[in-house]
């Protein structure tokens, strides 16, 4: 039986970062210095958060507004909340008067379906239901399901039959749905950040599911981060550094529906199916909303399709690791 939760395995690392962090619970006992480091769950993700500051009481206090912002865009984006916005929205089909920031978030969506031919789509969330429901059963059909199930799904699927103004969000196809969990992450690290600048800090980690760092270390050094390799646990296809930018990581061994890998979590929404192009795709781009919608629709492409949308975006680099270990490096 499939678990019914999506677990995303992370594909990012923090390259000796937990060596003098502190776990928020023992922030006042930390000594001057030390980082405070808060871990956790959100949005699906294992989270954490970790700020640079002489006052540790404030360091706290961050920490909690930060964790109160990340719990606010939950009840927007989550599927695994059933009270959501988005979970009311793919039950009734409309949502009236939406948050501004699942108005921002889904235009956002829909300017990356445009920029990426329809290889990122917000409205796959049918085909989910569909293989889930599939590899749930009791005996499945390892060849996946039957080719009429698939069409019957594909035909609610497409980012044309999305349409969002500032008062309402409608899903003009019978039975559609969305899910934000290609996007969500990396938006939600973008607020955070956005929060912690605003407090005047200049030098932060913050990785919800997505890592963006803002400046550099206290030392003035890059942050380093491990990209994992998923074929090998405890692996790293490499190791990049980062200052005031972000990092995201996808791969099809993130969530498989069944045991030999065939069907994952990376589904073309042209197809349904999902195609093993390469072991991982990291995207290093200016915000983290960016590189985890990127580092989705990547994973669905060419080598050369890559190549032509990196170099069509500034500041955005793509790391590509073949299904033979190769590194390819495309853009700045």
């Amino acid at each position: 039986m499939l678990n019914q939760a999506l677990t995303r395995r992370r594909m990012i690392t923090i390259a000796a970062a937990a060596a003098g962090s502190v776990v928020l619970g023992s922030a006042r006992a930390a000594r001057a210095g030390e980082p405070v480091r808060w871990q956790g769950t959100a949005l699906g993700a294992q989270v954490s958060i970790e700020i640079h500051h002489p006052d540790r009481v404030e360091a706290a206090r961050l920490i909690d507004l930060s964790l109160r912002e990340v719990r606010r865009l939950e009840r927007q984006f989550s599927l695994y909340q059933p009270d959501s916005a988005i979970c009311e929205l793919n039950r009734s089909g409309v949502l009236v008067a939406p948050d501004v920031d699942m108005v921002t978030l889904l235009r956002a969506s829909l300017d990356f379906a445009d920029l990426t031919g329809g290889a990122f789509d917000p409205t796959v969330q049918p085909l989910w239901r569909l293989y889930e429901e599939h590899f749930s059963s009791e005996r499945p059909d390892p060849a996946g399901p039957a080719p009429a199930r698939l069409a019957e799904a594909l035909a609610k699927v497409g980012h044309d039959g999305l349409r969002v103004t500032a008062d309402r969000v409608v899903l003009l196809k019978r039975g559609a749905a969305l899910t934000l969990n290609g996007i969500a992450q990396g938006f939600a690290t973008d607020r955070v950040v956005e929060l912690l600048r605003g407090a005047g800090l200049s030098t932060t980690l913050v990785d919800m599911g997505e890592i963006r760092a803002i400046g550099a270390r206290p030392d003035g050094a890059p942050w380093r981060i491990g990209l994992a390799d998923p074929e090998k646990p405890g692996a790293l296809t490499e190791t990049v550094e980062i200052i005031d930018r972000a990092v995201a990581t996808t791969a099809a061994a993130g969530f498989r529906f069944d045991r030999d890998g065939r069907f994952t979590h990376l589904f073309d929404p042209a197809t349904g199916r999902s195609p093993a192009l390469y072991r991982t795709i990291s995207v290093l781009a200016p915000t983290a909303t960016e590189a985890d919608a990127l580092s989705t629709a990547l994973s669905l492409m060419s080598l050369y399709r890559v190549e032509e949308i990196v170099r069509s975006r500034r500041g955005v680099q793509a790391r590509v690791v073949d299904l033979n270990g190769r590194l390819t490096t495309c853009g700045a």
